[in-house]
């Protein structure tokens, strides 16, 4: 169990997060989802108040496979702000990795303290860090040395690891982060109860407390995560719950327009973005030089399919075509047959 800090004793460095609105809406990293394809259609279509890449491993970043996984840091400026999303449970690792991040000219770095895939908790990332504060508070101090001072560190994890643990979400909040996202579940719970909203007020009341000293303007932004589908519902919870800003994950698949607040798209809309889409997937990561493996496989495009192609007579029918096709030419063959 973390220890709660005292109360908080130093400000709060301004960065792009005391420029946003609230509540204000963040795009959730997910990896082989929010690849820097879909941030573009995302972008094009329904810009977020802040975007996040996809969580991507540190160690590999400064390792012999960093060429394979800087794609997933590739960024256009019409993505602005963005936070590049770093997993590791290595200090020296972050820094070296976080350095990385701020040569590419990213808005914000992120760690990811919450993901309960157990390839990343045995890389000592992810929701293990939960039960690891004084690693944690390590990691932090080496993204913040190896960023520098003009490139704010945040935090994204979850309410506990076993069970409910809100002197862990005390500990990060007397670090003086500049924004943290709460994913409303344990790790042991991971996606299969709702998510705890109720508590929110209580984490709300727990960050004034300890940063007690700052105005209230100056303070942690908190960002509440878990069941938010659109933007009308993110609303509705910020102004319920207290919260000054909210991260939608899995309600953006097949939906790049989500956040421009309207979720109406015709049949013929949504295949000719998903086409759009296809095409754009295709020749960012499967089109390589001769004798060179493809960057993402094709298939990992079809995770898509089923949230773009849902809601109208003859969907499943058309999904079950599209699920068999290999390259983007074939599926514009399906959509024009």
């Amino acid at each position: 169990m973390a220890t709660r800090p005292n109360k908080s004793k130093s400000r709060i460095p301004n960065s792009f997060w005391r420029t946003l609105p609230k509540p204000f809406f963040a795009l959730a990293p997910m990896a082989n989802v929010t690849d820097s394809v879909f941030r573009r259609m995302i972008a094009k279509y329904g810009k977020p108040d802040v975007t996040w890449t996809e969580f991507v491993s540190a160690d590999g970043l400064v390792s012999a496979g960093q060429k394979r996984l800087l794609p997933d840091l590739k960024f256009s400026e019409k993505e602005r702000p963005i936070v590049a999303q770093l997993f590791t449970g290595h200090p020296d690792v972050m820094m070296e990795a976080a350095k990385l991040v701020a040569r590419l000219k990213f808005d914000g770095l992120d760690i990811n303290m919450g993901c309960p895939d157990r390839a990343v908790e045995r890389q000592g990332g992810g929701a293990a860090m939960i039960k690891e504060p004084k690693l944690a508070l390590a990691v932090i101090k080496a993204a913040r040395e190896g960023v520098g001072p003009k490139i704010p560190v945040s935090v994204k994890t979850r309410i506990g690891y076993y069970k409910i643990d809100l002197e862990w979400i005390g500990f990060l909040l007397g670090l003086n982060l500049p924004a943290l996202t709460i994913h409303l579940r344990t790790r042991k719970e991971m996606s299969d109860v709702p998510a705890h909203w109720e508590l929110m007020p209580e984490i709300i009341r727990l960050r004034d407390e300890i940063q007690a000293d700052l105005k209230p303007s100056e303070r942690t932004l908190i960002i509440g995560n878990g069941d938010v589908e659109n933007v009308e519902k993110g609303r509705e919870f910020a102004a319920k719950y207290g919260c000054d800003g909210i991260m939608i994950g899995r309600g953006i698949f097949g939906k790049p327009w989500l956040f421009s607040g309207d979720t109406s798209r015709s049949p013929a809309v949504r295949l000719k973005i998903l086409l759009e889409h296809s095409k754009l997937f295709e020749k960012t990561y499967c089109i390589t030089k001769t004798g060179q493996k493809p960057i993402k496989n094709f298939e990992v495009m079809k995770k898509h399919f089923k949230s773009y192609v849902s809601g109208w007579d003859g969907a499943k029918e058309l999904r079950a075509k599209l699920m068999e096709c290999e390259s983007a030419a074939e599926v514009e063959a399906v959509i024009n047959a």
